[in-house]
């Protein structure tokens, strides 16, 4: 996490100005700061807030096409360092640093092992998308390390369920259940805690509910499985109807309250986008039904989905559009700000005469750790499927509930920088292969070297891929020439 933060602070603030859907996120948070809820801004905005003019903002409430959270992590930085460049990024910093080490953690629970876990967390350090979104203020890079912690509470909380159960037998002298159903555990502290995650990642983006969802039939099954491991026999089937319930309180009952307080503000306040709605509507069957704050809520949320999944997106065109299986393979990157054609001797150009230099920021992944992640993915479902490996289905699991959940919606524009959701599971999959690769501890020294040798090479290849791109994602100077170097395909410029 500190070599996260070493990696992401540094000229934080460059470019000073207003990037990319920063020009949404950034004056949103703004204004979610003074009043609780989005406002509208005038044209020319940004240009005003440069000029250090910040407080232009309209009298009309914004329609904001996602929850609140995101905006309220984001204004937290604006509210420390100001409404600037460094006070609109900061808090992507830190969660970018979170991500890491709930990376880590999630790989060290599952690998048992601290350095499969570390080699986790440094893929993430050295993963060009999740530097690229630790440094702009963007929704993607909040949501992702929420519903990561998610993830690593249901594992967390596998362990526990399975320890109780051990317990229980200790304490009774058991050696198994013998065909009984066993204890039945109504606290669990940690699944409790995966519902807050994942209610606070939907209110950052909704799209973490299929993870959710993945997640919830995941603990169910591990439930069951945990209780015939410890010799419940054909009683283990209970779990389906005793702790399945209980599961679905503690996941989707649990996250829909964290995803409603993630709204208190536009619930205490008057003026936000729907918020009166009820009040004109006082015979419809949800005001009756919820009263009037959840009932204008629940209006508000059916015109957001109705702008996700309508005419107007469906038939709206973006140049770096990519569908979900282009995800995979980083077959069309994104850029996200570019100053070109910079001249020979300004700003420290030194191109030929005839060229230029530029700055970039591309949203890209590293390749090598894309491109690795994808065939071990590979390997981690025949380690799933035939070799009944539980350590790889959950972070499997996790990545393709939330990456197939986007398939419905390929006909609108979709972009790469949503696969932040995919990359801390599909590295935590290529750390525990590499972990194979790399062998038993005790295996014989000239095995143990060799093996040693090719682990520690994928690591290092990934490591210096990350170096070289480093420039496009962070705003360097290059010469044309340079940049070119990094655009190995059409498809990412």
């Amino acid at each position: 996490m500190l070599l996260a933060l070493a990696t992401r602070l540094p000229n934080l603030a460059q470019p000073k100005e207003i990037i990319f859907d920063e020009t949404y996120y950034a004056k949103e948070a703004w204004s979610v700061l003074h009043f609780g809820y989005a406002r509208n801004w005038p044209d020319g905005a940004n240009d005003m807030i440069l000029e250090g003019n910040t407080d232009v903002w309209e009298q009309t409430a914004d329609f904001v096409v996602h929850p609140m959270l995101g905006k309220w992590l984001i204004a937290a930085g604006e509210w420390m360092f100001g409404m600037n460049s460094y006070g609109w990024r900061f808090m992507a910093v830190i969660f970018g640093v979170l991500l890491v080490g709930a990376t880590t953690r999630m790989a060290r629970r599952l690998s048992r092992s601290t350095l499969v876990g570390a080699i986790a967390g440094l893929f993430i350090v050295c993963d060009g998308l999740s530097f690229m979104l630790s440094r702009i203020a963007l929704l993607d890079g909040f949501q992702a390390p929420l519903a990561v912690i998610a993830v690593a509470f249901v594992a967390r909380d596998r362990d526990w369920f399975r320890n109780k159960l051990a317990d229980y037998l200790e304490a009774h002298g058991m050696s198994n259940l013998d065909g009984h159903y066993g204890p039945l555990l109504l606290w669990r502290p940690y699944r409790l805690l995966a519902g807050v995650f994942f209610g606070l990642s939907c209110g950052v983006k909704w799209n973490t509910m299929y993870m959710l969802a993945a997640m919830g039939l995941f603990s169910i099954v591990m439930d069951w499985r945990s209780r015939r491991t410890a010799g419940a026999r054909s009683e283990s089937w209970r779990s389906l109807f005793v702790d399945g319930p209980l599961a679905f309180f503690y996941l989707v009952i649990v996250a829909i309250g964290s995803y409603l307080a993630t709204w208190t503000s536009w619930f205490v306040t008057a003026g936000g986008w729907d918020r009166q709605w009820a009040l004109t509507n006082q015979d419809t069957t949800s005001v009756r039904s919820f009263g009037n704050a959840l009932a204008s809520l629940w209006h508000y949320h059916v015109a957001i989905w109705d702008f996700h999944v309508g005419d107007y997106m469906a038939a709206a065109t973006h140049p770096y559009s990519a569908t979900p299986w282009q995800w995979i393979f980083m077959g069309r990157v994104i850029g996200i700000h570019v100053d070109s054609n910079i001249q020979p001797g300004v700003d420290g150009c030194d191109a030929d005469a005839g060229s230029y230099c530029l700055r970039v920021i591309t949203g890209m992944g590293t390749p090598a750790l894309w491109w690795m992640a994808a065939i071990a993915v590979v390997a981690g479902l025949v380690f799933w499927l035939f070799g009944r490996d539980w350590r790889f289905a959950l972070p499997l699991a996790a990545a393709g509930a939330v990456w197939l959940g986007w398939f419905p919606n390929a006909d609108r524009p979709l972009f790469y920088f949503y696969a932040i959701m995919l990359i801390p599971f599909t590295a935590t999959v290529l750390a525990m292969c590499t972990g194979k690769i790399l062998g038993p501890a005790d295996a014989p020294p000239p095995v143990r070297r060799r093996r040693a040798i090719i682990a520690g090479g994928l690591v290092l290849l990934v490591v210096l891929n990350f170096i070289f791109i480093f420039p496009v994602a962070s705003d360097q100077l290059l010469t044309h020439w340079q940049w070119q170097m990094r655009m190995w395909f059409r498809t990412w410029i």
